[in-house]
């Protein structure tokens, strides 16, 4: 049976490189992305739209339909609007997740700088947020591009991934850390 994470990426990672290499033909890489993080806003608020992108039980026409109504409302137009239909009338929408976040990924490549991913218990202010961007520039030696995801769960601090290396100072995994320290005293 086929991994489907590796069908998925493989998926988007060919759908935004595509997306991106007509964004820089037309000189609208930047406002391509921040179509595209718009279109993922609307995707994590809603979970209607949610449930068209991924279930299968919506046509091609259904979902080309719906994708271009929502596009319409939002004033999404033009490429993004355009690539949009073309993924939901090639039934890929499911995708559409991964194909920002490669585009994403593309983009900063193309500017030079490497994705950070950060997941905190509370939204970073500005002044945080760049702090942390300056304390990533000086480990990596590149400029970093930050994308922040609010995790309550982890009750305080900061998981940063860059790359393949994963920062953990949550103060979860310290208390798991602690729990398991115990356990293994008494």
């Amino acid at each position: 049976m086929a991994d489907t994470s590796q069908l998925v990426s493989g998926v988007a990672e060919r759908y935004a490189s595509s997306l991106f290499d007509l964004a820089l033909e037309a000189g609208s890489a930047d406002s391509v992305g921040a179509e595209l993080d718009r279109v993922q806003a609307m995707i994590d608020e809603s979970s209607d739209l949610k449930r068209l992108i991924t279930s299968p039980v919506f046509s091609a026409e259904e979902q080309t339909r719906a994708i271009a109504a929502v596009a319409a409302k939002a004033g999404i137009a033009g490429l993004v609007g355009n690539f949009l239909q073309v993924v939901a009338s090639n039934r890929r929408l499911f995708a559409i997740p991964g194909m920002i976040k490669a585009y994403r990924a593309i983009a900063a490549r193309h500017r030079g700088e490497i994705n950070a991913e950060v997941t905190s218990a509370h939204a970073l202010s500005a002044a945080q947020e760049t702090e942390l961007k300056a304390a990533l520039k000086g480990v990596t030696g590149k400029d970093v591009a930050v994308s922040v995801t609010v995790d309550p769960s982890i009750l305080g601090g900061l998981i940063v991934k860059v790359g393949s290396r994963q920062i953990d100072t949550s103060l979860r995994t310290k208390l798991s850390t602690l729990k398991l320290a115990l356990k293994e005293v008494g």
